[in-house]
């Protein structure tokens, strides 16, 4: 028996919550993964996992199994980077948690790195409300704002601000505000994240302001907000980065271009605890240039950082 690919199955296993999974993952049979549990019992004399037909679980011995299993695994993923067996071509799943925003970006520039490196996977985890990165079983994650976890490890790559766009169509039908206050005779859409989500911010030449907006159409999703704003329905609040195409592509327009909305820094993070994998460096690194390029991209366009 392989004792080092067996853990790393089980670690897979429990990770992802099913055998059917880890097989995906590395390409074999559920039951080649299967056998490689029955062997690390076999090899240490107890049972490690729980099995019934709708649910994996630990048991203790497997729990105390896992916690040892995977500083040893990590610290083999890092001698093997550290030699440079897989600095060429890093393979796995890396999960990345994103928000919904930031994933409109990344989905059409993240086939090009799959291309390039046949043996990674990438998964995306969508949803801008993450809990622990551990229980969600996260490689990475996008975070925005100061991070205070201290089990996590954070690479600021920007700075998240929201633009007040709209398509063509409408402006042409509608006009533009040449202030933040002319926002009340317009029809805002709304995203609707809670208390204070018809309120939008924003830092003027002179001073800060904040403006309530109304609107006939609010949405919990901000995909679907960013969907009536290209087809003309009114005006948007938006991340940069989920509409920077539009941008780009004429769909949509900046409107208030000398009002700014005050922006937060986003990181990506990843827990303290674990060697960063050469495959979860990868697209890590992958996500920083994109965004920097992007950067690059809108300040040659407008002179303007978008992130």
């Amino acid at each position: 028996m392989d004792i080092v690919s067996a853990l790393a199955v089980l670690v897979r296993v429990t990770e992802t919550g099913s055998f059917s999974a880890a097989a995906r993952e590395r390409d074999v049979s559920k039951a080649a993964v299967a056998r490689q549990i029955s062997a690390l019992e076999e090899h240490f004399g107890v049972r490690l996992l729980h099995r019934t037909t709708r649910k994996l679980s630990l048991t203790d011995d497997g729990q105390m199994l896992l916690d040892l299993a995977r500083p040893v695994l990590e610290g083999i993923e890092t001698i093997e980077a550290a030699l440079g067996r897989q600095s060429a071509s890093p393979v796995g799943l890396v999960r990345l948690g994103i928000m919904v925003a930031a994933s409109h970006f990344l989905a059409p520039r993240l086939p090009a790195l799959l291309a390039s490196n046949p043996g990674l996977k990438v998964e995306l985890v969508v949803n801008d409300r993450f809990g622990d990165m551990i229980e969600d079983r996260l490689d990475l994650a996008m975070r925005v704002g100061d991070i205070v976890d201290a089990s996590l490890v954070g690479r600021r790559i920007g700075i998240a601000a929201r633009v007040v766009v709209a398509a063509p169509g409408y402006i042409a039908a509608h006009g533009e505000p040449r202030n933040p206050a002319e926002l009340a005779s317009h029809a805002c859409i709304i995203h609707d994240i809670g208390p204070g989500s018809d309120i939008w911010a924003f830092a003027g030449p002179d001073t800060a302001r904040e403006v309530r907006v109304s609107g006939g159409m609010l949405a919990n999703d901000g995909a679907a907000v960013h969907l009536a704003a290209r087809v003309g329905y009114g005006i948007a609040f938006l991340p940069l980065v989920q509409v920077v195409d539009d941008l780009r592509r004429g769909d949509l327009v900046r409107l208030l271009s000398d009002y700014p909305s005050p922006g937060l820094p986003f990181s990506l993070v990843y827990p303290s605890r674990r060697h960063l994998a050469p495959r979860t460096r990868l697209v890590m690194d992958f996500v920083i240039e994109q965004v920097r390029q992007i950067r690059t991209e809108q300040s040659a366009l407008s002179e303007e950082a978008i992130v």
